[in-house]
Protein backbone atom coordinates (compact mmCIF):
# COMPACT_ATOMS: atom_id res chain seq x y z
CA UNK A 1 0.00 0.00 0.00
CA UNK A 2 1.55 3.29 -1.04
CA UNK A 3 0.57 6.06 0.79
CA UNK A 4 0.52 9.35 -0.28
CA UNK A 5 -1.07 12.90 0.91
CA UNK A 6 -2.63 15.28 -1.31
CA UNK A 7 -5.49 17.30 -1.95
CA UNK A 8 -8.88 15.88 -2.12
CA UNK A 9 -11.63 18.32 -4.19
CA UNK A 10 -14.32 19.66 -2.04
CA UNK A 11 -16.44 23.03 -2.75
CA UNK A 12 -19.02 23.41 -5.29
CA UNK A 13 -18.76 24.20 -9.12
CA UNK A 14 -16.41 27.27 -9.87
CA UNK A 15 -15.79 27.46 -6.07
CA UNK A 16 -12.73 25.06 -5.12
CA UNK A 17 -11.66 24.20 -1.50
CA UNK A 18 -9.66 21.25 -0.81
CA UNK A 19 -8.71 18.88 2.11
CA UNK A 20 -5.00 17.79 2.43
CA UNK A 21 -5.27 14.03 3.40
CA UNK A 22 -3.36 10.98 3.60
CA UNK A 23 -4.98 8.17 1.14
CA UNK A 24 -3.63 5.21 -0.77
CA UNK A 25 -2.11 5.99 -3.94
CA UNK A 26 -5.26 3.74 -5.90
CA UNK A 27 -8.07 5.39 -3.68
CA UNK A 28 -10.21 7.64 -6.02
CA UNK A 29 -8.91 11.58 -5.69
CA UNK A 30 -12.01 12.73 -3.65
CA UNK A 31 -12.55 8.65 -2.46
CA UNK A 32 -11.56 7.29 0.86
CA UNK A 33 -8.81 8.59 2.72
CA UNK A 34 -6.81 7.82 5.97
CA UNK A 35 -7.13 10.88 7.58
CA UNK A 36 -7.34 14.95 7.28
CA UNK A 37 -4.46 16.71 8.01
CA UNK A 38 -5.13 20.19 6.36
CA UNK A 39 -7.44 22.37 4.30
CA UNK A 40 -6.32 24.94 1.08
CA UNK A 41 -8.19 27.14 -0.17
CA UNK A 42 -6.86 28.81 -3.28
CA UNK A 43 -9.68 31.47 -3.62
CA UNK A 44 -7.98 33.48 -0.64
CA UNK A 45 -4.95 35.95 -1.62
CA UNK A 46 -1.56 34.16 -1.46
CA UNK A 47 -0.33 36.26 1.82
CA UNK A 48 -3.31 34.57 3.96
CA UNK A 49 -2.82 32.43 6.43
CA UNK A 50 -5.96 30.73 5.96
CA UNK A 51 -5.18 29.94 2.46
CA UNK A 52 -3.23 27.14 3.58
CA UNK A 53 -3.84 25.03 6.93
CA UNK A 54 -1.74 21.73 7.28
CA UNK A 55 -1.18 19.68 11.04
CA UNK A 56 2.69 19.98 11.12
CA UNK A 57 3.20 17.51 13.36
CA UNK A 58 0.68 14.78 11.95
CA UNK A 59 2.43 15.88 8.46
CA UNK A 60 6.17 15.06 9.62
CA UNK A 61 4.89 11.66 11.47
CA UNK A 62 3.02 10.41 7.81
CA UNK A 63 6.44 11.28 6.12
CA UNK A 64 8.07 9.71 8.61
CA UNK A 65 6.14 6.83 7.78
CA UNK A 66 6.67 6.86 4.41
CA UNK A 67 4.01 8.65 2.74
CA UNK A 68 4.91 10.85 -0.16
CA UNK A 69 3.58 13.98 -0.94
CA UNK A 70 2.12 15.06 -4.59
CA UNK A 71 4.38 18.07 -6.03
CA UNK A 72 1.82 20.71 -4.69
CA UNK A 73 1.54 19.16 -1.63
CA UNK A 74 5.40 19.04 -1.35
CA UNK A 75 5.37 23.05 -2.10
CA UNK A 76 2.93 23.49 1.10
CA UNK A 77 5.26 20.62 3.15
CA UNK A 78 8.75 22.79 2.19
CA UNK A 79 7.24 25.96 3.56
CA UNK A 80 7.01 24.59 7.05
CA UNK A 81 9.74 23.93 9.32
CA UNK A 82 9.08 22.53 12.89
CA UNK A 83 10.38 23.59 16.10
CA UNK A 84 14.07 22.55 16.93
CA UNK A 85 14.42 21.54 13.71
CA UNK A 86 16.27 24.19 10.57
CA UNK A 87 14.90 21.95 7.50
CA UNK A 88 11.41 21.80 6.35
CA UNK A 89 9.36 18.67 6.27
CA UNK A 90 9.63 18.18 2.54
CA UNK A 91 12.33 19.37 0.09
CA UNK A 92 11.07 20.48 -2.51
CA UNK A 93 12.91 20.80 -6.17
CA UNK A 94 11.12 22.12 -9.11
CA UNK A 95 11.75 19.27 -11.94
CA UNK A 96 13.27 19.76 -14.98
CA UNK A 97 11.33 18.44 -18.46
CA UNK A 98 13.85 19.45 -20.90
CA UNK A 99 11.61 17.18 -23.52
CA UNK A 100 7.98 19.66 -22.50
CA UNK A 101 8.33 21.47 -25.94
CA UNK A 102 8.93 19.03 -28.45
CA UNK A 103 6.31 17.48 -30.40
CA UNK A 104 4.91 13.69 -30.33
CA UNK A 105 6.18 11.42 -33.23
CA UNK A 106 2.85 11.82 -35.23
CA UNK A 107 3.45 15.72 -35.43
CA UNK A 108 7.29 14.94 -36.61
CA UNK A 109 6.26 12.61 -39.52
CA UNK A 110 3.34 15.25 -40.22
CA UNK A 111 5.84 17.78 -40.60
CA UNK A 112 8.59 16.40 -42.73
CA UNK A 113 5.00 14.89 -45.24
CA UNK A 114 4.19 18.85 -44.98
CA UNK A 115 7.61 19.83 -45.76
CA UNK A 116 7.75 17.49 -48.67
CA UNK A 117 4.39 18.46 -50.42
CA UNK A 118 6.09 22.40 -50.44
CA UNK A 119 9.38 20.82 -52.16
CA UNK A 120 8.08 19.02 -54.84
CA UNK A 121 6.10 21.94 -56.11
CA UNK A 122 9.13 23.83 -55.89
CA UNK A 123 10.84 21.61 -57.98
CA UNK A 124 8.49 21.38 -60.75
CA UNK A 125 8.86 24.96 -61.40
Amino acid sequence: MALKIRLARGGSKKRPFYSVVIADSRAPRDGRFIEKIGTYDPRLPKDSDARVKIDSEKAASWVAKGAKPTDRVARFLNQIVLEGQDAPIWAWAPGNNPKKGEPGQKAKERAEEKAEKAAAPAEDA
